[in-house]
């Protein structure tokens, strides 16, 4: 009997939970005779940091987000979503109640402390600040993202490790896709359902059988962002007649775009992201190809219309969010009038993915009464129908993506702003159901609870 309680024992707690057990993160009771018996929350084995990381007052989550290089002014707009989450979790704030009805103060009633490097937007980076997280803090749950990249190698570091974790920003196909994890879930839009939403509104403002050209980052997000608006505009009858692919951090765009203003084309869908979008669309106005062609960003990038001094009037683009959504959507009101009370400013989409995103996984915690992983997994994957700032929202129990709207919005004139932040008008809120693919579209395989 002894030995199969060893074998059961050693097949559940992992290498690394049995070296932390020898710092005491493993507890022990004490059985007659000074026999240690090893430590059962619920009758669970251990996993994870479950239990060691929810054993006291206060429970911490690793936020690996970019402070420095081209998606860092991204970076910091997450970060504040982040931090206004853990602010309204901890206050039991009224619109906590409204999303997660079961949070009183904290999650479970244990503090929310968030703990926070510098990503990069370098995977690397990423998964050694989280690998510190989970060994130093014992967190709960991961975020952080703003490339695809970082999305995807925690994505493999949350199921490795039997950590959660929830994307920040991750745009490309493959996080709820081929690279989709049992530990993984993401609240944001991405390329597919970006392609599939803003598809239509360009065919019908520019006509079908155009030309496009195309500028991609090279990764994971660029090349399936790109496939897909290719993808919906092939259906159209538009042809692709350059799609020119840069790297991450690109300082010059120069020879990029010789080859787009010679190519013809009559629109310009520009895949970049962060600083690089910000930089190839200066370049581009001053090559004259903003004269030539029509730009399309299909999917938005916060602070563009104010980091490019407004090229994007009259530029349609799909986002996750935009703070006039208020004017519909109560709760989005309430959470724009908070960040802008703490910050200064209407929230972009990264903060407002970035908070619903972390008060979603508070709620599912709260539904399981636990923070043992895959009693929490297995509420998510109810696929329930609950509250967001867009409206009621659900996750798909198949690949952990949220079934969310996609907002079409086109920029505004300067002469037309009522306000500093007032750099769109919102076009249409396109039903997620109508845009997202079939769960298995993109060879997701979750893998394991344990």
């Amino acid at each position: 009997m002894k030995k199969i309680f060893e074998q059961e024992f050693n097949a559940a707690v992992s290498r690394r939970s049995l070296l932390q057990g020898s710092a005491g993160l493993i507890g022990g009771l004490m059985l007659p005779n000074g026999l240690i018996m090893p430590a059962f929350a619920d009758d669970k084995p251990a996993i994870g940091t479950w239990p060691a990381g929810s054993s006291g007052s206060s429970v911490s989550i690793g936020v690996a987000v970019p402070r420095t290089g081209t998606y860092a002014v991204q970076g910091e707009d997450e970060l504040k979503g982040w931090e206004l989450a853990a602010e309204h979790l901890n206050s039991g704030h009224e619109l906590v109640k409204k999303l997660s009805p079961k949070t009183k103060k904290g999650v479970l009633g244990k503090e929310v402390k968030l703990v926070v490097a510098d990503s990069g937007a370098k995977p690397n980076q990423a998964v050694q600040a989280e690998q510190r997280f989970i060994t130093e803090n014992k967190v709960v749950l991961m975020t952080g993202s703003t490339s695809s990249a970082v999305a995807v190698a925690l994505n493999k570091l949350a199921q490795r490790e039997h950590v959660l974790y929830v994307a920040g920003i991750s745009g490309s196909n493959d996080t709820t896709g081929k690279d989709c994890v049992r530990y993984g879930f993401r609240q944001c839009f991405y390329g597919e359902m970006a392609a599939n939403a803003i598809g239509p509104v360009i065919v019908k403002a520019y006509g079908k059988n155009k030309k496009a050209a195309y500028l991609t980052p090279d990764y994971t997000y660029g090349h399936t962002t790109t496939a897909s608006v290719e993808n919906y505009l092939k259906s159209q009858g538009w042809t692709t007649v350059t799609n020119q692919v840069s790297p991450l951090g690109a300082p010059d765009y120069s020879s990029y775009l010789l080859n787009v203003v010679n190519s013809g084309a009559d629109v310009l869908i520009n895949v970049n992201w962060g600083h690089d979008c910000v930089l190839s669309t200066q370049q581009a106005k001053q090559f004259g190809v903003l004269d030539k062609m029509k730009l399309v960003v299909p999917y938005q990038v916060p602070f563009l219309a104010r980091e490019t001094g407004g090229l994007m009037e009259d530029v349609y683009a799909a986002t996750d969010y935009w703070w006039t959504l208020e004017d519909k959507y109560p709760l989005a009101k309430m959470f724009n009038e908070s960040f802008e009370k703490k910050y200064g400013y209407k929230p972009e989409w990264g903060a407002e993915n970035a908070y619903i995103a972390v008060v979603h996984w508070a709620r599912m915690v709260e539904e399981a009464g636990s923070f043992y992983p895959p009693d929490v997994i297995k509420v998510w994957e109810k696929g329930e129908t609950i509250p967001s700032l867009v409206g009621d929202v659900h996750y798909r129990p198949e690949d952990h993506q949220c079934v969310r709207p996609v907002i079409i919005v086109k920029g505004k004139a300067k002469k037309d702003m009522k306000n500093k932040d007032d750099w769109y008008d919102i076009v249409e809120i396109v039903p997620g159901e109508s845009v997202i693919q079939k769960p298995d579209a993109f060879g997701c395989k979750l893998g394991d609870y344990t």
